[in-house]
């Protein structure tokens, strides 16, 4: 059946979240700030990479950046830790082949998001104390970018975050769907490349940026109220990609219709979440993404 494999491995990724959060919070949580801090240095490559090249109106600053993000997902992915925006994609479909409930969706969710935040917010407090963006270029970069995000418009910061998770979770399952690491890596990078040249908006690639914002010297233009303007309308469209423009889309395509394991089935893996079959903690990366 078309997908088939790809979508049972994503199932057995929603069933693994959904009980390391409900079994595990904290680690659940630090596992997530894990991913905030990941994505928030490739924030910070590209914005230093960036700012010379910005300053010297160099026209294009934006390949050049998107080129160097796919450290942000690649670590994300081959480290281990939990990024919202593949969640959004990844536990609709647990929910629709019922290995998740829609309460262990909304908790992976939650929770995810609030320690993405965390460690976006760390990592940012730890370059500011660093004073690696301190100086010019660099400063004005940050807080010229993040003003401009931050005065966007609500339609337009939303389904800019319907482009850029729509890719971001592309590269999320062409994951799951490719035996090859080397695949995994390219692909990572093409559509990071192409959301960060397109100048899409990604929620968790913001908190670091409109953070090191807040943290830094700067105008009023830049915000606390500007940050939760960008950032909510951005979740939403991140949200709407991951679940409808490619995890509703691809289990459309493909549905699975076969009996699920009750929860009281699942295998506990000691010191870990608990597993529907022992098989699949040879599979255990899948609770990456």
């Amino acid at each position: 059946m078309m997908y088939a494999e790809t979508i049972e491995a994503i199932t057995n990724g929603a069933a693994a979240k959904a009980n390391f959060s409900r079994e595990r919070l904290g680690a659940y949580l630090v596992h997530s700030a894990l991913a905030g801090a990941y994505v928030g240095l490739g924030i910070v490559l590209i914005f230093t990479i960036g700012a010379p090249l910005f300053a010297a109106k160099v026209p294009f600053t934006p390949a050049l950046m998107g080129a160097a993000f796919g450290i942000a997902l690649s670590l994300v992915v081959f480290a281990g830790s939990d990024l919202f925006t593949g969640n959004a994609m990844v536990m609709p479909i647990g929910v629709l082949a019922r290995r998740a409930t829609w309460g262990d969706l909304g908790r992976v969710w939650a929770w995810s998001y609030a320690g993405n935040l965390a460690g976006s917010f760390l990592l940012a407090g730890l370059v500011v104390l660093g004073g690696t963006l301190a100086m010019d270029p660099g400063l004005s970069f940050v807080t010229t970018v993040a003003a401009r995000k931050m005065n966007l418009s609500f339609s337009e910061a939303f389904f800019r975050g319907i482009l850029c998770n729509w890719l971001v979770c592309l590269a999320v399952w062409i994951s799951f769907r490719s035996k090859s690491e080397t695949a995994k890596l390219a692909m990572i990078f093409w559509c990071l490349l192409a959301f960060i040249g397109s100048g899409y908006e990604h929620s968790v690639a913001n908190m670091t940026l409109l953070g090191l914002a807040v943290m830094l010297p700067h105008g009023p233009e830049v915000s606390l109220a500007g940050l939760a303007s960008n950032l909510i309308p951005v979740t939403l469209g991140n949200t709407a990609a991951g679940a409808l423009f490619v995890g509703l889309a691809y289990w459309y395509t493909s549905p699975v219709r076969k009996s699920v394991p009750s929860r009281e089935e699942a295998v506990p893996i000691p010191g870990g979440p608990a597993f529907t079959t022992a098989s699949e903690a040879a599979i255990a990366e899948v609770t990456i993404r």
